[in-house]
């Protein structure tokens, strides 16, 4: 019989669970960069992206709007978190990997629509980020304040979280998908030293080789995550809506750089907040 036992949280939070104790075989985070956390802890190698069966990320997604029934705010696009009558909601970039990426996207829409004007990006992402009421520690918690708690007018968040939203909502909130966002390449790792001391690594091992399967990918594309097998993706390209991704890559240098730029202590999102 095997097992299954999870923790669930933001992103980044999850990462310092395992670094402070956490004793998980297998971790499933938002961005690399947690992983890579975690692997300077000693708890897995420095390689661990050449050692993943089936490749370090067995699905994408990217980051959407979700809206009030109706859409009441007319809200389209990025460049309606602009408007002083919006009210957004995203977690805090500081835990949760969704509200990171959910911030880059917004920036690098600001970018395209202001190209060379960084005091332009910079008002445009301090204009929405100081309306934002609360900042939760995961995705899954801004979804709660969103949906039951009825607090702003639009949340920034995972494709698949809106649309499980929206389903769960029954009709209360909608999916608003922007004219661009961003690649999201959550990555999922066996965290060997920990699978190692459980006697559990070929386990895991075998589960990171399954999710590159069909069955595990039509899975993926069940809970709107975008399969990475060409052939699922097509067969559910109606329910993945086209639309022009930025990559952390190219457009902010890596993660590393995106980090240290953006949401390390006193980066962009300290600042544009009002932090020290």
């Amino acid at each position: 019989g095997i097992e299954v036992r999870q923790s669930h949280g933001g992103s980044g939070k999850q990462a310092r669970s395992v670094i402070e104790g956490l004793e998980a075989d297998v971790v499933s985070l938002a961005i690399g960069l947690d992983v890579d956390e975690i692997a300077k802890a000693g708890l897995l190698p420095s390689d661990w992206r050449t050692r993943q069966p089936g490749g370090v990320s067995p699905w994408t997604s990217t980051i959407v709007l979700l809206v009030r029934k109706g859409n009441p705010k007319r809200i389209k696009d990025w460049s309606d978190l602009a408007r002083s009558d919006v009210v957004p909601l995203v977690a805090s970039p500081k835990t949760s990997g969704a509200a990171r990426l959910a911030y880059l996207a917004a920036w690098a829409s600001a970018a395209a629509a202001h190209p060379g004007n960084d005091a332009a990006v910079r008002a445009f992402m301090a204009g929405w980020l100081k309306r934002v009421p609360t900042f939760d520690a995961g995705a899954r918690g801004a979804t709660t304040t969103f949906v039951r708690r009825n607090i702003g007018d639009v949340l920034l968040t995972w494709e698949n979280e809106a649309w499980q939203a929206a389903a769960e909502s029954k009709g209360a909130t909608e999916v608003v998908v922007p004219s661009m966002s961003i690649l999201a390449e959550p990555p999922v790792a066996v965290v060997e030293s920990i699978a190692k001391q459980h006697g559990t690594l070929e386990l895991a091992t075998a589960y990171l080789a399954f999710l590159a399967s069909p069955t595990a990918q039509e899975l993926a594309a069940k809970h709107r995550y975008r399969p990475r097998d060409a052939a699922v993706l097509a067969k559910h390209a109606a329910q993945f809506p086209p639309l022009k991704l930025a990559t952390v890559d190219e457009a902010f240098g890596g993660w590393a750089k995106a980090q240290a730029d953006h949401f390390a202590d006193g980066g962009s999102f300290d600042l544009l907040v009002g932090g020290n």
